[in-house]
C-alpha cells in the first residue's frame, strides 16, 4: 500500500433519446395529446459545499503539485533515453514492488516498516465501483470516471483481468473523497469488509496531509488471492495529482503493494518523478500475471520466473 494515494458512487447517466424525422414539404398533421402522464424528473445528485478544511487542503495541494512540477517532477511520458533499466533493474524491482509490503499493522495503526511477502493477486473478474464524496463537483466527478474507466482498459490488456465499472457486487471500491466525507468513512468501509482491519479503518479516517492517497487489498482465504480492495484517492487534488493518485493506487490494489527508490522510471517510487504508469510499470504488471507466476509464490520461488519473463520482455538485455 502507497501512502500516495473515498467516496464515489457510480452514476448511471440515462442518456436521452430523442428521434428526428423528416416530413414531406406541405403535409401539415394537428398535434395529437399524449395521454399519458409525464414521469417524474430524476433528481440530480447535490453537491455540497466543502468546509472550510477541505478548501483549505484543496489550496495546499495545488502548491505541492505546482512544487514538483517546478522541479520537473510528475512527469507523463512513461520513461525515455534518460531513464534506461536493465533486465536486472527489472527483475529486482518485481520483487521488491510485489513481494515486500510497505506498511505493517502496530497498535492499531499502519507504519511504514517493509517486510516480506507473499506474490498476491486477483484471480477473477474486478467490479469496481468509483464513488464520490458529496462535495466533489459533478464536472470533476464526470472527468475522474472517464479517466478511471480509460485507465481500466489499459489495465485489464496488461494482466488479462476482467476489470468493469460496476455498482453491482463490487470487490474493488475506488473513493474519491475530501476531507469532510472521509473523516467518517469508517462505518462505510466495514460494511463493504465486515473483517477489515482496525489499524486500516484509523489510517484512512486519520489521513495526515503528507499521504496523498492510499489503497489497502484483503487476503480473506490468505492464500495469495485477492477478494477486496479500497482505494482512497483525495477529492482535494489538482487534476494531474489526483490522476497520478489513481495511476499509482490502481495497480497497486491488484499486486505490486510495495514502493521502491531504486524503480525508475515507476510511479512505484515516492520521488514522485513519475506521474503516470511507465514503460516499466507495464512490465512488472505483464510479469505479476503471467501465468508462470502463481498466488503465494515467495520471492525466491518468483525470482527465476522473473527472470525468463524479463528476458522475454526485454529481448535478452542484461
Amino acid at each position: 500500500m502507497n501512502l500516495k494515494r473515498l467516496i464515489s458512487a457510480i452514476f448511471m447517466v440515462a442518456m436521452g433519446f430523442a428521434l428526428a424525422a423528416c416530413e414531406p414539404v406541405g403535409v401539415r398533421h394537428s398535434p395529437v395529446p399524449d395521454p399519458r402522464p409525464s414521469p417524474p424528473t430524476e433528481p440530480g445528485p447535490v453537491v455540497k459545499q466543502p468546509s472550510e478544511a477541505s478548501r483549505a487542503m484543496r489550496d495546499y495541494y495545488a502548491r505541492i503539485q505546482q512544487n514538483y512540477l517546478t522541479q520537473g517532477l510528475l512527469r507523463v511520458d512513461g520513461g525515455g533515453p534518460d531513464t534506461p533499466f536493465t533486465q536486472r533493474q527489472l527483475v529486482d524491482n518485481f520483487i521488491k514492488i510485489a513481494l515486500f509490503e510497505e506498511f505493517s499493522s502496530v497498535g492499531g495503526r499502519l507504519v511504514r516498516r517493509e517486510s516480506a511477502t507473499r506474490l498476491h493477486r486477483w484471480t477473477g473478474p474486478v467490479r469496481m465501483s468509483v464513488q464520490f464524496g458529496d462535495t466533489v463537483p459533478l464536472a470533476q466527478r464526470d472527468a475522474d470516471l472517464r479517466k478511471i474507466t480509460k485507465y481500466n482498459q489499459r489495465l485489464a490488456r496488461l494482466t488479462g483481468l476482467n476489470i468493469t465499472i460496476t455498482d453491482s457486487n463490487p470487490n474493488y471500491h475506488v473513493f474519491v473523497v475530501g476531507e469532510d466525507e472521509r473523516k467518517v468513512i469508517g462505518p462505510q468501509l466495514r460494511a463493504i469488509s465486515p473483517d477489515i482491519d482496525t489499524a486500516a479503518v484509523n489510517t484512512v479516517q486519520n489521513m495526515g496531509r503528507s499521504t496523498l492517497c492510499l489503497v489497502f487489498a484483503i487476503d480473506s482465504a490468505e492464500n495469495g488471492v485477492y477478494s477486496r480492495a479500497v482505494a482512497i484517492i483525495r477529492a482535494e487534488h489538482p487534476d494531474l495529482l489526483r490522476l497520478s493518485c489513481i495511476h499509482e493506487e490502481l495497480p497497486q490494489g491488484l499486486g505490486l503493494p510495495n514502493d521502491s527508490p531504486q524503480a525508475r522510471p515507476s510511479v512505484f517510487n515516492d520521488d514522485e518523478e513519475f506521474g503516470l504508469l511507465t514503460t516499466q510499470d507495464e512490465y512488472m504488471l505483464r510479469m505479476l500475471y503471467d501465468p508462470r507466476m502463481r498466488p503465494g509464490m515467495t520471492a525466491a520461488q518468483a525470482r527465476p520466473i522473473a527472470e525468463v519473463i524479463a528476458a522475454e520482455l526485454m529481448g535478452g538485455e542484461s
